[in-house]
């Protein structure tokens, strides 16, 4: 196998399993060895780039995974003297461990990756602690990616994690399925984490990709694996997995065959997948309201749909998606909403009110350090026909943009590019 492909394989591993292994591991040995599980999980990952990089993949590379990093951590407690035997009687003989015994309960959730979830989001940690710990130990989030979705430092994110791990041994000590009300209680909580996961695996904000199906998929998996639970059928969760699906529809569009970023306004409609944006307005008409308040999710997944059925990107029902950003900002404001709302903002009432809007907006928040806003600046400045300008605020936004990928393709957008 090429190193190239090696990498490609160790990077969709790591995605899909990372959070597997040490929630399975916690869920075996206990919360109180999570620094030993984080450890022998990432060797192990680092163990298989150097063995397969000269022997070829195991036909079952999520196995080796597993029996590699349950091995290695009965061989670290066996050296610090915290177990004296062998405990291989969970490891099938594909090496796959086995799950705990499962709570008798009916519609309780058997995947331990959302008793990992649930666990993070104890009501003893507080709410920083619950979406830090829930991204790093489910998502495999890095310390930068985990710093760019909270909009804080790495340093900062890194003293905050080990914090709260402290924590998390300290109030929760063992993993669990909270039942009934319990459940019900932090749903909401374990809703914002799974929409954590698949935005930043939608629109990544770092690295080469500006895409990671894995973290998406993952996300959209669990949030389907919550509905199977009696307890956590609620109009939010319904609506966020039509979010999900409408989003997910359009992957093959946003990349082309050169794996380069294709913007709205160019993707190939023809690529939209049919069958999820099927499900996506299936959930999404199920998921009425009591009080007739739909939630963010609801708001976000419409204007998902709105972008999915048109036929064209001139044929976007422009109006109706800044309806549905005029309601969410009114009940709950956001800068970074308020930003995304130029553009449709501008497609409804024109070019000269948009770039209005947006020195408006730019008088109440400093987005000096966001390249979003001189992305979308410069769009505007284009439109208008000017072009000086136009090329200095593409150049700051090029500047300031992480990602790999969507950089390349706003310096293609450089005049003599």
């Amino acid at each position: 196998m090429s190193e190239n492909n090696l990498t490609n394989t160790i990077d969709h591993l790591f995605r899909n399993e990372y959070g597997k292994v040490v929630a399975v591991l916690t869920n075996k040995f206990g919360i109180s060895y999570l620094e030993q599980i984080e450890d022998v999980a990432q060797d192990t990952f680092l163990k298989a780039m150097q063995v397969w990089a000269y022997k070829s993949v195991p036909d079952n590379p999520t196995a080796w995974l597993y029996r590699v990093a349950n091995n290695a951590l009965i061989d670290v407690l066996r050296r610090s003297k915290k177990m004296d035997f062998l405990d291989d009687k969970h490891l099938n003989n594909d090496g796959e461990v086995f799950p705990e015994k499962e709570i008798s309960l009916d519609d309780t959730i058997s995947d331990s990756q959302l008793k990992m979830i649930f666990a993070c989001c104890h009501p003893s940690l507080s709410e920083e602690y619950q979406v830090i710990l829930s991204l790093k130990l489910i998502g495999g989030f890095s310390n930068k990616e985990l710093g760019e979705a909270l909009l804080k430092k790495e340093e900062t994110v890194a003293k905050s994690f080990t914090r709260a791990k402290k924590k998390f041994r300290q109030e929760v000590q063992f993993l669990q399925i909270p039942v009934q009300m319990g459940l019900q209680s932090r749903l909401f909580k374990v809703l914002r984490i799974i929409y954590l996961l698949f935005t930043e695996g939608y629109a990544a904000t770092t690295g080469s990709s500006v895409l990671k199906r894995d973290i998406c998929y993952e996300a959209l998996r669990l949030a389907l694996l919550l509905k199977e639970n009696q307890y956590c059928k609620h109009p939010n969760l319904t609506a966020l997995i039509a979010l999900m699906c409408f989003h997910a529809s359009r992957f093959d569009a946003r990349l082309n065959e050169e794996g380069e970023l294709v913007t709205l306004e160019h993707q190939d409609r023809s690529k939209y997948n049919q069958k999820l944006i099927r499900i996506g307005v299936q959930h999404l008409e199920s998921s009425g309201t009591e009080d007739k308040m739909p939630s963010n999710y609801h708001l976000e997944a419409a204007r998902s749909y709105y972008h999915c059925v048109a036929k064209t990107f001139q044929k976007t029902d422009w109006k109706s998606i800044l309806e549905l950003y005029d309601i969410q900002l009114k009940r709950q404001y956001s800068p970074m909403l308020a930003l995304n709302q130029i553009i449709p903002y501008a497609k409804v009432h024109g070019e000269a009110e948009g770039t209005k809007a947006l020195r408006a907006l730019q008088k109440k928040t400093d987005f000096s350090s966001s390249g979003l806003f001189f992305a979308i600046k410069a769009e505007l400045l284009k439109e208008a026909n000017n072009q000086d300008e136009y090329e200095a605020a593409l150049k700051k936004a090029i500047e300031l943009t992480k990602n790999e990928l969507v950089r390349k393709h706003l310096k293609k957008k450089l005049p003599g590019i």
